[in-house]
């Protein structure tokens, strides 16, 4: 029982927090908050920023929620950024329902709604454009929330994050959220240097328990033993006091049953621990495993209770085949009453769509699939079928999803159970093994919070397949958070314009990129300080009293080196030797072979023209038929005699080799020296004394004379001389490695201002600093892969005489990454105008390419041109249908390029000193873009 000044402190602090913004933010909730949660909140209630990192689906948002209640408190705007636009369409509508639609804002560069809202969803680029433009929305911000953080490690999109965080004001207060990753601290650590006291909060908890599975033909087997979830595996594999988790010895004797060893098994199935399941103890079959179909394996996780479920597909097209399967196989998933609702949903949701464009988008197919209960969901389908099935998950009409890995990207779709069809996928060059982080990824979606008392991950075997490796990827918690971070073309315009250069680069050595290169510089150097000591002690230990013996080092190591070309050389010389000898061999000459297997007397039977690799035909005095290489050499061969071979001789017979080896040992006996006959043959290789033998001669001549040469501790010396050399020079490699980090985002920033600087987007000013030119002003307002790219052409004027469709189809090209590499050269333009544009593009690129080349900067994406005709037509006003006739696009795929070329014709609008005609083409492109299933397509990845 405690003390009553004991119930007076606790009394107390409850009475403190009941005063706290958290306790009150804690009333809105229907639950109770976890321990990570509340020290999230409490840093950021106490004036600092935060960096949160724990698994999905374990409730960090929940602490950029509490941000957004300080700043509306506070009286000040709240910032909520996330990677990808349907996420920040999902945050929108949440927020909406919660803090009112007048409260809410969204801005994903297309969409504009309630811009000047307390609350406002972005895409994390709008904000980084936002930062550089000094957008007057940003008045009165107090805080940023930035989901999915780790996107940073994004190579393509990872920079804007930094840029983000860097920009910031220092007054905003900034709440990161991330997935769980291994170094979490360091990046907590440079948060807290650029934006001030932040705290680093991280969870390895799930709140929903993950058991991990595989599916073995029709049965189900625990991965591990002992009941042990995920969450347990991974902790025992970080401690190194305790054993790793065991893996079920059933599948490990079901993986050596397809190897040389067999085995039996039995198991349980993924329900409650210890929980057995009937017909499991039947012994299985070794060999090859018959794979369970998808039907029967949904019709299974109905049975057990284990729907909803996604199951992971790393591919479009076998997504779309999956949920065909479950059709042709009569699958049923849902009730009457389900069935009823969803076809109202799918009506309503598709009413303002024309007949025409159904079609082209295979709606019934997709319909029949969603009244059964199953979907797929992948980048290929129209935005507003991914949105009706996301919708329709979460409210517990659709059991079955077929998904690629996009899903797992940010969408709020749990589900109870997760299905991993395969651990490898195409990369798009080949094949590749699942990364432990992807993995987690994907299985972090089992297990509803608040719904679901475990979640549970599913496997399918494939023969082959070792279960520890399985294991490995469910236990391993190794996922470093890496910067893609380097300066683009458009962010070092924008830098220069609003610091200079000399602040500009000392704000990009702030970067994480620069703060992660300088902490590996720092083990480094540590290394490098160490080896320094060990060399002053090699140093003093191979000095001699009788003159500087590092410099008498230093002759012997030339010395050596020499000695060691010279006897490469010699050796290229008798094997050129031996080779022009070989081809200089005729039928009949006797010849003395020095080694090999092949050594002693032999006669050549006939010659091999092979100018590189000569091998003759020879027999031997023992009468056996061989081939003779220069490897038998150790340099000239000069014949010794000469017979004369019949005519006839094909060696088949073992009497006419016996007959002609006699013939052999009887001319040595009287030998007759071919060279000396009439046939008047030498061989000679008189090459002289070469500079390298006078260099030997010199270098040994000076090594006698030196006065170390005769001191009685000299080869003593030598020893720790070569430690010293050794130790030298890698002590120099790190010294390297070190000047390249140092300074090196800062290095790449002035490589790229050489590059603009070239193409005059850069000057010098009268007190010689650099700064923005006119173009250089357009410049600013490009982003993009190929801003700089854009920013040429239009100074070239690539754009005039093109209407509004040309001028969506030309810029297609700067915006469009085709899925698989264009193999057909590049295609012709629809008008003459947009063929012209497309020639300077081109050209233009070429130019650029050169010069990054140069500057030793990577090089920019060439335009891709395969999309310009489709759009063109579109833009024209061509039905869906027509417009994809001859290409391999998906919907999906049309909708969201299109988007992207919006957002490229809409940057043109606010380009400086852009002609006027140019910018109501560029209005006209949009307007004529935006219809449709473009117009529809509201809720997109």
């Amino acid at each position: 029982m405690s003390s009553p000044a004991e119930r007076y402190t606790a009394a107390k602090a409850r009475a403190a927090h009941a005063a706290t913004e958290l306790s009150a933010f804690e009333n809105t909730l229907d639950f109770e908050l976890d321990p990570f949660q509340v020290q999230g909140c409490r840093a950021l209630e106490e004036g600092r920023g935060v960096l949160v990192a724990a698994p999905t689906g374990a409730g960090k948002t929940v602490v950029g929620e509490f941000a957004i209640h300080l700043a509306l408190q506070q009286g000040k705007k709240a910032f909520y950024t996330t990677p990808i636009k349907a996420l920040s369409n999902q945050k929108f509508h949440e927020f909406s329902r919660r803090w009112g639609a007048e409260r809410v804002g969204l801005l994903t560069g297309d969409t504009s709604v309630n811009s000047e809202a307390d609350v406002v969803v972005m895409t994390t680029e709008v904000l980084r454009n936002m930062l550089y433009g000094g957008s007057a929305t940003l008045a009165n911000l107090g805080f940023v929330v930035m989901d999915e953080v780790h996107y940073l490690a994004d190579r393509f999109r990872g920079a804007v994050w930094e840029e983000v965080i860097i920009h910031l004001p220092e007054y905003v207060q900034l709440a990161s959220l991330s997935a769980t990753v291994s170094n979490a601290e360091e990046f907590g650590a440079w948060l807290d240097d650029v934006r001030g006291s932040t705290d680093v909060v991280v969870s390895e908890h799930r709140p929903v328990p993950l058991w991990q599975h595989v599916q073995v033909g029709p049965r189900l087997y625990d991965l591990f033993l002992d009941d042990t979830t995920v969450e347990e595996a991974a902790q025992r594999q970080s401690d190194k006091h305790r054993e790793e988790p065991a893996v079920n010895p059933e599948l490990l004797r079901l993986f050596r049953s397809q190897h040389p060893r067999g085995g039996r098994s039995g198991g349980r199935g993924p329900g409650h621990r210890g929980r057995r399941r009937g017909g499991h103890h039947q012994e299985h079959r070794t060999g090859r495993q018959e794979r369970v179909s998808r039907p029967h394996l949904l019709r299974r996780l109905d049975a057990e209770g284990l729907l909803p479920a996604i199951t992971f597909i790393f591919s479009r097209a076998g997504c779309d085949a999956a949920v065909a399967q479950c059709a042709a196989a009569d699958l049923w998933l849902t009730t009457p009453q389900e069935q009823k609702t969803i076809k109202a949903y799918a009506a309503e949701a598709t009413a303002h769509m024309s007949t025409a464009d159904l079609a082209a988008l295979n709606y019934e197919d997709w319909y029949q699939g969603l009244v059964r209960g199953v979907s797929a969901h992948h980048a290929g389908m129209l935005p507003v079928f991914k949105e009706v099935v996301e919708q329709l998950f979460s409210q517990g009409l659709i059991k079955a999803v077929f998904a690629t890995e996009t899903l797992a990207l940010g969408i709020n779709m749990p589900a109870r159970s997760v299905v991993l069809e395969r651990l490898d996928k195409f990369n798009g060059e080949s094949r590749v093994d699942i990364t432990p982080g992807e993995y987690t990824q994907l299985t972090g979606r089992a297990g509803r919070r608040g719904i679901d008392v475990e979640g549970h991950a599913v496997v399918l075997w494939r023969d082959g397949m070792n279960p520890q490796a399985v294991a490995g990827l469910a236990s391993t918690r190794t996922y470093p958070l890496n910067s893609s971070f380097r300066p683009t073309y458009n962010m070092s315009a924008n830098l220069i314009a609003r610091f200079g250069a000399k602040r500009s680069r000392s704000i990009l050595e702030t970067s994480f990129a620069q703060f992660q290169a300088d902490r590996s510089v720092v083990g480094i150097a540590r290394r490098v300080r160490s080896q320094e000591k060990t060399l002053q002690a090699y140093r003093e230990a191979m000095s001699c009293h009788l003159g500087d013996f590092s410099e008498y080092a230093a002759l012997r190591r030339e010395l050596a080196g020499e000695e060691k070309s010279a006897s490469r050389s010699r050796t290229a010389r008798q094997r050129n030797d031996a080779a022009v000898a070989l081809q200089d061999l005729l039928p009949g000459d006797v010849i003395d072979i020095p080694q090999g297997r092949n050594a002693g007397w032999a006669v050549v039977l006939r010659e091999d023209a092979h100018p590189f690799d000569p091998r003759p035909h020879i027999l031997t005095v023992d009468g056996k038929l061989r081939r003779v290489g220069v490897n038998d050499l150790d340099g000239p061969l000069s014949p010794e005699s000469r017979i004369r071979i019949p005519k006839h001789f094909s060696g088949k017979s073992p009497q006419e080799r016996k007959d002609l080896a006699a013939t052999v040992r009887a001319a040595l006996r009287e030998h007759r020296p071919a060279r000396e006959g009439s046939s008047g043959r030498a061989i000679r290789f008189d090459r002289g004394t070469s500079a390298r033998d006078h260099r030997i001669e010199d270098l040994r001549r000076r090594l006698r004379a030196h006065p170390c040469h005769g001191c009685s501790d000299r080869e003593q010396h030598a020893r720790w001389a070569e430690r010293a050399w050794k130790l030298e020079k890698d002590t120099q490699g790190l010294r390297k490695q070190i000047a390249g980090r140092t300074g090196s985002i800062a290095a790449t920033f002035d490589r790229v201002c050489g590059v603009l600087a070239h193409f005059s987007y850069l000057e010098r000013d009268g007190s010689g600093h650099l700064v923005p030119t006119a173009a250089g002003e357009q410049l600013r307002r490009l982003y993009g892969e190929r801003d700089l790219l854009l920013a040429l052409s239009l100074r070239d004027g690539f754009l005039d005489g093109l209407d509004a469709p040309g001028l969506a189809g030309v810029m297609t090209a700067l915006v469009y990454q085709p899925r698989r590499e264009d193999q057909g050269g590049r295609p012709r333009m629809p008008t003459a105008p947009m063929d012209a544009a497309v020639q300077t593009l081109v050209h233009n690129w070429s130019v650029l390419s050169a010069q990054e080349a140069e500057h030793r900067l990577p090089l920019t994406a060439a335009p891709e041109l395969g999309l310009a005709e489709a759009m063109h037509r579109w833009a024209r006003g061509s039905t869906l249908t027509r417009t994809l006739t001859g290409t391999d696009l998906a919907a999906g795929d049309f909708v969201r390029w299109a988007k992207q070329t919006i957002d490229v014709l809409d940057q043109l609008r606010t380009v400086a000193d852009l002609d006027p005609v140019l910018r109501e083409t560029a209005h006209q492109a949009i307007e004529s873009v935006r219809r449709g299933v473009v117009e529809y397509s509201v809720f997109e990845q």
